[in-house]
């Protein structure tokens, strides 16, 4: 069999819903690239909550952040290595607003970079529940262009939140609803996404996008899902997701869905 390049979003895909990577998980995917495949992380998430999950699979490639904005090899300098951001006015504009657009939190964040304002407590897991004082996002403290803002919203000013970029900054950012409970708005670079990451290991690893299979399960990994020679789309991801989708796997995230269907796709002994 060909090399594969196998693109694995963590939430919802490789991770379970205690987000953790099963015994199973990691062995299968420690197998698939015992046989030669290449296993890349590219998540939505940011490089300081990913990085516990590359080390716990020992990968030693380009991991794939911010979906798509940043690429980089953990704990070591990569030539390759490359980060999108946009105008920090725009998170500017979005403080000084933050009141009419019914913004509870907006989070500022790249590679070195996270700054978070919160003016009501927001119980979403990736944010620290106390903020030290040199976190403060403000005027003053964000310096650099952002690669990705996080804005946690009122359920019923989402739509106008939403409306609001799309008729102020729609040529700087694209702006995507998080899936799930929490109402949440990230804002990255206009035009990035997973693929964008997805084809610099192509390009980095020189494999054909035949090659390239990509498991994931919401919105954001559309690009990817479409990109990819072989897309295949968890047993719990959205409708659309799985339309889109070459495959779906039988089982989800909770079972082992990935490792069973990889297993199987590339004939790895029990």
């Amino acid at each position: 069999m060909e090399r594969k390049l196998i693109a694995i979003d963590l939430d919802g895909t490789t991770l379970n819903a205690d987000a953790q990577i099963s015994a199973k998980t990691k062995a299968v995917l420690t197998q698939a690239r015992e046989a030669g495949h290449i296993v890349s992380i590219v998540t939505g998430r940011p490089n300081r909550i990913s990085a516990n999950f590359y080390d716990e699979l020992h990968l030693d490639g380009p991991m794939i952040n911010f979906n798509g904005s940043l690429g980089h090899i953990p704990h070591q300098q990569w030539a390759s290595e490359y980060q999108y951001t946009f105008n920090k006015e725009v998170a500017f504009d979005l403080l000084a607003h933050r009141q009419e657009l019914g913004i509870n939190m907006i989070a500022a964040e790249g590679k070195n970079l996270f700054l978070a304002v919160r003016d009501q407590p927001v119980e979403v897991g990736f944010f620290p529940s106390v903020l030290q004082s040199n976190q403060i996002l403000n005027q003053k403290t964000l310096k650099e262009n952002p690669t990705s803002l996080t804005v946690a919203v009122d359920r019923s000013h989402q739509e106008h939140l939403l409306s609001y970029l799309q008729h102020n900054f729609s040529d700087e950012v694209d702006a995507a609803p998080w899936g799930g409970p929490n109402s949440v708005v990230e804002l990255g670079v206009k035009g990035v996404q997973k693929a964008t990451g997805v084809e610099v290991l192509a390009h980095h690893y020189h494999v054909e996008r035949k090659n390239i299979i990509a498991f994931g399960d919401e919105h954001n990994d559309t690009a990817m899902i479409d990109y990819a020679g072989w897309g295949v789309a968890m047993q719990n991801a959205t409708t659309a997701i799985k339309g889109l989708a070459q495959d779906v796997t039988p089982l989800d995230n909770n079972h082992d869905g990935l490792a069973d269907y990889l297993q199987d796709y590339l004939k790895l002994a029990e």
